[in-house]
């Protein structure tokens, strides 16, 4: 079951995240305005060039996989991001107390949007907010916390987005929010799961503290279409 995990765009795009994005033969992306990831099934150059085929021009893609690969051209390798993919191992709907959490909707979106600019989290863009379950912490009626999530393969959900505003940052508030989605989570009968940079290590450490045991490396690749030519 966990092997879903080493494949988890393939898997979410072919399970709740369908609506999300494309699948064809084999190869499958979320839409642009969605999140720019992006994966293939079986042999990674093959489904590469059928994903160059595919793609609209001009389009970034950042490719997920959990082993270090050769990209093939026409593409064009603008940066590979190593990290690591967390599975939640700590106790079942973990205790959590600290500062009201408000749902986030499209009205929130250019906030949304600036903090995650600001704190980078990770890719988000205008329609990822249609991922589900986003919740803040408000000061002042500004958003200063986040945290929702993304990839849902079966069994599994992906938190995501967690980030906290420099001025507010060790109030516990990335710890309240995620907790939170770790029992959302738990509740809907799946297993959490997150991704994280290898190079950030007070994230890190955080989410062991949290429960959270690194499962795997995980590769980001951030590419490009190129010519044929």
């Amino acid at each position: 079951m966990k092997q879903i995990l080493d494949n988890p765009v393939w898997h979410a795009l072919n399970a709740h995240n369908s609506a999300l994005g494309q699948v064809s033969g084999i190869v499958a992306y979320f839409r642009p305005g969605i999140a720019p990831f992006a994966a293939v099934e079986g042999p990674v150059p093959d489904g590469l060039r059928m994903l160059h085929e595919i793609v609209p021009f001009g389009n970034n893609v950042i490719f997920v996989r959990n082993e270090n690969v050769e990209i093939p051209r026409p593409w064009q390798l603008l940066a590979a991001i190593p990290g690591y993919q967390m599975l939640y191992m700590g106790p079942d709907f973990p205790r959590t107390e600290g500062p009201v959490t408000i749902p986030l909707t499209t009205e929130h979106i250019p906030e949304m949007i600036a903090l995650t600019s600001l704190t980078n989290p990770g890719p988000f863009a205008t329609e990822t907010i249609r991922f589900g379950h986003y919740e803040g912490i408000f000061d002042n009626a500004r958003l200063v916390a986040m945290a929702g999530q993304r990839m849902h393969p079966y069994g599994f959900a992906e938190a995501s987005a967690v980030c906290t505003h420099p001025d507010h940052l060790g109030k516990g508030y990335a710890r309240h929010l995620l907790l939170r989605q770790v029992n959302r989570i738990q509740q809907a009968g799946e297993v959490p799961f997150l991704h994280v940079r290898a190079d950030n290590a007070r994230a890190i450490g955080v989410y062991e503290t949290l429960g959270f045991r690194i499962r795997t490396d995980m590769y980001f690749y951030v590419l490009k279409k190129g010519s044929d030519q």
